[in-house]
């Protein structure tokens, strides 16, 4: 299967550099380029990439915006990846919350790039550690718990719960499986399970959810290393 893909930034060389990294690999298709927001959103309607690399800081509108409308208006399958220099708190949780799937730097190695594309186009999250860090650190000075996020915990079985609360602490099917005891496909149904119930995207939503509605509290456990 192959993974249609629309890169944009506002600085051509850097487009064309993305884009020429992606273009040597034969499962993925860079099918459009942009370089404001705008652009993003028609070259988005135009060519249903399956992924979209969105830079932050663009003239018109910035990467943000074009998400938000991007994701607000898609009536087909698409996951966007931030990719940027910047990484301060207001753009890391501002781009989770616009539906972005995944954030990372823009001193990605070359050889990564292509995995992330192919990670983020499988559902998949993907965070820099010093990204997520900084994440947890956003929830930990929420002063209370979104109570009708809360409410929809409801939905979800005990099993699922604890299943969604590893998502948030950034276990991998593997891990949790190893974790819960339970077989590897059995999580991967629980994942499928939980965006169903709770309207979610990707396993990103299932953390940004997790905190909000006071599954997991940060702080509370040790992640990563």
């Amino acid at each position: 299967m192959t993974i249609s893909v629309a890169v944009v930034d506002d600085q051509a060389l850097v487009r064309g550099g993305f884009a020429m990294i992606l273009r040597v690999h034969q499962d993925i298709e860079v099918v459009a380029e942009a370089g404001t927001g705008l652009e993003a959103v028609e070259a988005a309607r135009r060519h249903r990439p399956d992924v979209i690399l969105m830079d932050i800081r663009m003239p018109e509108m910035d990467g943000l915006e074009a998400t938000s409308r991007i994701l607000a208006e898609a009536d087909w399958d698409v996951r966007v990846l931030i990719l940027t220099t910047f990484d301060p708190d207001e753009y890391v949780y501002r781009a989770l919350r616009a539906g972005a799937s995944a954030f990372v730097l823009k001193d990605i190695p070359p050889e990564q790039l292509a995995d992330a594309v192919r990670t983020v186009a499988d559902g998949g999250a993907l965070l820099a550690p010093s990204i997520t860090r900084r994440l947890i650190g956003r929830f930990s000075e929420r002063p209370a718990v979104n109570a009708a996020v809360a409410a929809r915990l409801e939905r979800l079985t005990e099993r699922e719960r604890e299943v969604a609360a590893a998502v948030a602490r950034g276990a991998s099917n593997s891990e949790i499986a190893a974790d819960l005891r339970i077989g590897a496909a059995t999580v991967k149904s629980h994942v499928s399970s939980i965006l169903v119930k709770l309207g979610l995207r990707d396993r990103t939503q299932v953390v940004i959810f997790a905190y909000e509605s006071g599954l997991v509290e940060a702080g509370v456990h040790d992640i990563g290393h």
